[in-house]
């Protein structure tokens, strides 16, 4: 496997991303739902990148699956609209992983969405949650130390609420 540090950009971006014209909404703009299934695609390609793909339950009998998740709408996008989404491992311990991801406009930047997820590591067979492999866990530091300068993102750790009025 590849060192996710070495070849990534800090944080790790995906690959270009479209709008499919059936995920615009009556409102004109991409339909909140779409939005979760951007996100899940760009994970898709970090977990490529750390050994967690399609072989992987294939080999470990063992997947992950998303316990909580916030997403925050920002800016709506279009069908044009040419996306990216950026990702940040916040934390994760040995049976969890705590990811910050931006779904952002693929040349001019601005963020249109966030997303944190925590994501458990659950053996397939039992469906109880289990240890990572050894390998995802050195893929895992890697990509920590990579982000380690990066500072924690804006929205991290938030809540849903209504402040009180006054």
């Amino acid at each position: 496997m590849q060192d996710p540090a070495a070849d990534q950009p800090t944080p790790f971006v995906t690959s270009e991303m479209r709008i499919k014209p059936e995920w615009i909404d009556f409102n004109g703009h991409l339909n909140m739902a779409y939005y979760v299934v951007f996100f899940d695609q760009g994970v898709d390609e970090l977990y490529a990148l750390l050994g967690l793909g399609p072989n992987y339950l294939k080999q470990h009998n063992h997947s992950t699956m998303v316990a909580e998740m916030h997403v925050r709408y920002l800016r709506e996008v279009h069908e044009s609209t040419p996306l990216r989404i950026r990702c940040q491992v916040l934390a994760y311990d040995d049976k969890r992983l705590h990811l910050f991801e931006e779904l952002v406009h693929a040349t001019e930047g601005w963020v249109s969405a966030t997303c944190e997820t925590l994501t458990l590591h659950v053996n397939m067979a039992t469906k109880k949650v289990g240890p990572w492999h050894a390998d995802v866990l050195a893929a895992f530091e890697r990509m920590r130390a990579a982000h380690a300068a990066l500072p924690i993102p804006e929205g991290a750790g938030r809540a849903v609420s209504m402040a009180k009025k006054r």
